[in-house]
């Protein structure tokens, strides 16, 4: 069977672009930045972007490629590939199925409230919760919509859960088709149309915040100006706090996608003569715009203009779901066409969390159909099922920390580990001399001599620093220990972990049987 390729270069670019620009580009940047330090944010943000950010990029594309010329598409092929003389190091790569898939399981369903409130928004629902109350009352009454939508204390507007699981079915469903139609036909369609229309509906509602008139002439400090200032406005002190740096570092992991193995299966469907040095630089490059200059103009100056500094510090540290499904539908029910805005705002939200899903769950499909010879039908309906199983512990449970806590093993956990073991991998296995002729091959650019020694040094320093830094100041205990665990979701959080060793001991089984079975193959050949 013929390896899937795809269909042009800005084919690629634009798919690793819509597998990095997602939910956080627009909801947890502008928060992360706010709360940390406003414009000084942004020196540690792209410290990280240059001496993390790229180095991983590079990285990814090459060894995907490279892998890719060996048949594999996923990480535990790659990982024996570049140092197949260590017949443990697959395992590791087990890592960069386990981490997505885990991810997608609780990212679905929140993509599925967008496609909710898209709906909500343009019959009106959204706005007859909020007209006519105040800051507080509104506020109030949205966190009420959004737990009744949810399931997690039936109100006026919702007696269950059955809309938010008919929006996840949908959502869910629209995945898979997406993920049947392969790599050109599915994956690089979506984006070469989605990505555009991202951008677009960005720019729109960009637009739109920057024309806002002071809505208080009572009050002429509420201005949008005043809004881009509390963002950006530099907090020089915050510069000495190392979470500060640590959220940037996380910023950069989280945004670009690298760290969790998606762009390793992506880059596998490259050619040899493919560039992987100035795609990987542009799709980084897409990503950025979108992040800080579209994601960073939206929330937080509009909300600045309306409701003033107070509430919006208190907004900004009130996390992602709420920027995204309490403060933006109180923004725009404020302006003309609030209806349309809503549906953009919203839409713009669902075409970012779809590129990014779709990328989550090929690398699990990949590893059915390169290592078990399933054909795409088969190996998508066997991904569905499995996840489609799981998402129910997040639907039901989510009151209880199960998305918590897929989000500490899936994010915090499996990205920062399996990035530092990626670069050594590289770095010191492959050799320093191999892999930077490896990432220039078919390169149209030449990368600056100096991210070599940022590649073998400076980057698994940092890798390493922020890991055991992250272990030292409570991952430990939160491992081993179940700290901060409040005592009636215990058994909850406890199942959860149960389930989530029992999936990485069956992926970790499948790898092994997939290796007996190559072997066995080549020995009968």
């Amino acid at each position: 069977m013929a390896r899937e390729r795809w269909g042009s270069k800005l084919g690629v670019i634009l798919a690793v672009a819509g597998s990095a620009i997602g939910l956080g580009n627009f909801l947890r940047f502008p928060g992360q930045a706010a709360q940390n330090g406003g414009g000084a944010f942004l020196i540690p943000y792209f410290v990280a972007l240059f001496l993390l950010g790229l180095p991983m990029i590079w990285i990814e594309w090459t060894v995907g490629r490279f892998g890719g010329g060996f048949g594999h598409s996923t990480a535990p092929g790659m990982f024996h590939t570049l140092w197949n003389k260590n017949r443990f190091i697959k395992y590791f790569g087990v890592i960069g199925i386990f981490g997505p898939a885990v991810i997608f399981i609780y990212y679905i369903y929140v993509e599925s409230w967008i496609l909710g409130y898209a709906w909500f928004a343009v019959t009106g629902q959204l706005n007859a919760c909020i007209e006519g109350r105040s800051f507080e009352q509104a506020t109030l009454a949205m966190k009420d919509f959004l737990r009744g939508y949810q399931g997690a204390a039936p109100n006026e507007h919702f007696s269950g859960i059955g809309p938010a699981y008919l929006f996840f079915v949908l959502t869910f469903a629209t995945n898979l088709l997406i993920l049947y139609g392969g790599v050109q036909r599915g994956i690089e369609a979506v984006c070469k149309y989605g990505l555009p229309v991202l951008f677009v509906l960005g720019i729109v509602l960009m637009v739109r915040v920057f024309t806002i008139a002071t809505p208080d002439p009572r009050k002429p400090d509420w201005n949008v100006v005043n809004g881009l200032g509390f963002l950006w406005n530099p907090d020089w002190s915050a510069l000495g706090s190392g979470q500060v740096w640590l959220a940037a570092a996380g910023q950069i992991f989280f945004t670009l996608s690298v760290g969790f193995g998606v762009i390793l299966t992506y880059a596998s469907y490259l050619t040899p003569k493919d560039d992987v040095a100035l795609s990987g630089l542009t799709a980084a490059a897409a990503n950025e715009a979108a992040e800080v200059i579209i994601g960073g103009s939206i929330v937080i100056p509009a909300a600045f203009a309306f409701f003033g500094a107070a509430a919006t510090a208190e907004i900004a540290r009130a996390g992602t779901f709420d920027l995204g499904f309490v403060t933006m539908p109180l923004v725009l029910q404020r302006m003309a066409f609030s209806e349309l805005l809503g549906l953009a705002w919203f839409l713009l939200l669902f075409v970012a969390g779809v590129t990014s899903s779709i990328s989550l769950a090929q690398p699990a499909i990949a590893f059915l159909e390169d290592e078990f010879g399933l054909s795409k039908k088969e190996a998508t309906l066997v991904f569905g099922l499995n996840t489609f199983t799981l998402c129910h512990g997040v639907i039901f449970f989510m009151g209880n920390g199960v998305m918590d806590e897929l989000d500490f093993w899936g994010v915090n956990l499996c990205l920062v580990l399996f990035a530092t073991v990626e670069i050594f991998l590289f770095a010191w296995v492959f050799g320093m001399d191999r892999a930077w002729t490896e990432l220039h091959a078919g390169s149209d650019i030449t990368i600056p001599p100096f991210y070599r020694w940022i590649i073998k040094y400076v980057t698994p320093a940092v890798l390493l620093t922020i890991f055991i830094s992250w272990l030292v100041q409570g991952g430990f205990e939160k491992i081993f220990m179940m700290k901060d665990v409040p005592e009636k979701d215990f058994y909850y959080i406890l199942g959860t972990r149960l389930a989530l060793v029992a999936m990485f001991a069956n992926l970790a089984l499948l790898v092994r049987f997939a290796w007996k079975r190559r072997r066995s193959g080549e020995a009968a050949a």
